[in-house]
């Protein structure tokens, strides 16, 4: 044919030019022509061969060697091969994987023989050599996929210096670092710039899948003459693109998902905190009852219709009835774990007899009385009236020290004085025994000082506070029958 180029092929070793469709006459215009080699040499006839040619006047004539003919990866309509040229060498970096498909992960850094790739980072734990010749059968080299990667520095995932973080697109993320800047940042700009050409070569090759020679190879829809591309290659690539993009964005998946699980369990506390009854409807229900120890003085005395608390008349009682001759009445703590018991028997509301054997012991009985007046949220000598107690006490005449001691008292509020009253009339009792429960009025006020009053801050020294809390409690149990007119009765 008139115009047109045959070309003879003497040997294998040398490449057929590609026939372009304006050298070509007398052939139907198609998306794709046969090149045919020379038939002028009948030997060489049966070594006819199928290539593809796309029609396009405008592209430039490129040689397409052998070996990557039957790969398909040519460029097609200025795409581009999908390939950068990497002019790192294998070296040595700082590496950590803080994160595995969404799952936080111990931060462990080890030192990593990396090596760079065309579409992925490969790690080894000495160089890359010696690591290929030790590798075991079946075993295979920890590497990351590049493409949709994520490259970023970051101060904030670690304390050391040159660390940059690599987010890959299944949500894992590895930390790299150097201890030099140029060294890491070498690296950082090698891996940023596999990354970008990746996503450039994905956009190229949307419409394109590898095949062999003899596979179909669809029709780039940008080239003049064709239809559109497949619709199969239509509705899998777009998607799966997507997919790949959907990581590039400064927020992963499992961020958005461990956000929105947080502020749901946000929104489920808020409703039950609202919905949740008062404290008034779950006393009322008897899902919660009123307390004796902890409570206040005068809320407990009111709830029992009193101005002593019940406790503490069931205490006084039994200890006047078989304690009088304890040794060390007062002074002797018992066992705490009966004593919780105790308190916790109290605190339900059920019935107490102090009688019973499990309260044999009256050093348990004493422990759970001095405990109730420790756990009041204001001492029986009110914050108040602390100061004044203080000042009365340091008063070097006696007489006035008495009167202004027994002034005070009768200030406090009723069911603070009463209780008062009460109590310091049972110790007077226990002094009447004190040859056998070898307890003094110096002992007691030791043991009650601390445990019936205490300054609402401590702004003092506890030490000097201690020792007017003691004088205060012995002179009120020395002037006790002055004090509260107990002759009277």
């Amino acid at each position: 044919m008139a115009g047109t180029r045959i070309t003879n092929l003497q040997s294998a070793g040398k490449q057929p030019p590609l026939i372009l469709p304006h050298q070509l006459t007398g052939v139907s215009q198609g998306g794709v022509q046969m090149r045919i080699k020379s038939s002028q040499n009948s030997a060489e006839r049966l070594s006819q061969s199928k290539s593809m040619v796309l029609q396009d006047s405008e592209l430039p004539q490129k040689t397409i060697s052998r070996h990557r003919r039957n790969q398909s990866q040519h460029a097609v309509g200025g795409a581009g091969v999908l390939e950068t040229s990497v002019d790192l060498k294998g070296e040595y970096l700082n590496k950590a994987k803080i994160s595995e498909g969404g799952k936080k992960l111990r931060k462990n850094w080890t030192s990593t023989w990396v090596v760079l790739d065309t579409d992925q980072l490969l790690f080894y734990k000495e160089s890359k050599q010696e690591s290929l010749t030790n590798l075991k059968p079946g075993c295979k080299t920890d590497g990351v996929g590049l493409a949709g990667a994520v490259i970023e520095w970051t101060t904030e995932k670690s304390s050391r210096k040159n660390v940059f973080q690599i987010t890959t697109n299944t949500g894992s993320e590895y930390l790299l670092q150097a201890d030099t800047y140029s060294t890491i940042c070498k690296w950082h700009d090698a891996i940023k710039k596999i990354v970008s050409s990746l996503s450039k070569g994905d956009e190229g090759f949307a419409g394109l899948r590898r095949s062999t020679s003899t596979e179909y190879l669809p029709r780039h829809s940008s080239l003049p003459g064709h239809g559109s591309a497949s619709p199969s290659a239509k509705q899998r690539n777009p998607g799966h693109r997507r997919s790949i993009n959907m990581f590039t964005s400064s927020k992963l998946k499992h961020s958005v998902s461990d956000s929105a699980d947080k502020s749901g369990v946000k929104n489920r506390l808020k409703k039950f905190i609202i919905r949740r009854p008062s404290m008034k409807t779950l006393q009322e229900k008897g899902i919660i009852k009123d307390r004796v120890f902890g409570c206040h003085l005068l809320t407990l005395c009111e709830r029992e219709g009193t101005t002593v608390p019940r406790f503490v008349k069931l205490c006084l009682g039994a200890v006047e009835k078989r304690g009088l001759e304890a040794d060390g009445i007062y002074r002797v703590s018992g066992n705490l774990a009966t004593i919780q018991k105790l308190r916790f028997i109290v605190d339900q509301e059920e019935e107490l007899d102090l009688d019973s054997s499990q309260w044999e012991d009256i050093h348990v009985v004493t422990g759970a009385l001095k405990m109730f007046f420790r756990e009041l949220p204001e001492p029986l000598f009110p914050f108040r009236f602390f100061e004044l107690f203080v000042e009365a006490i340091r008063i070097k005449d006696p007489k006035q020290k008495v009167q202004a001691m027994k002034k005070l008292v009768h200030q406090l509020p009723k069911p603070n004085q009463d209780t008062m009253r009460v109590l310091f009339s049972h110790l007077q009792t226990i002094l009447t025994c004190s040859t056998k429960n070898l307890m003094s009025t110096q002992g007691i006020g030791i043991v009650f000082g601390p445990t019936l009053m205490w300054p609402e801050l401590d702004s003092g020294n506890m030490a000097v506070n201690m020792v007017y809390q003691n004088q205060i409690v012995e002179l009120i149990l020395i002037e006790s029958q002055e004090i509260f007119d107990l002759n009277k009765k």
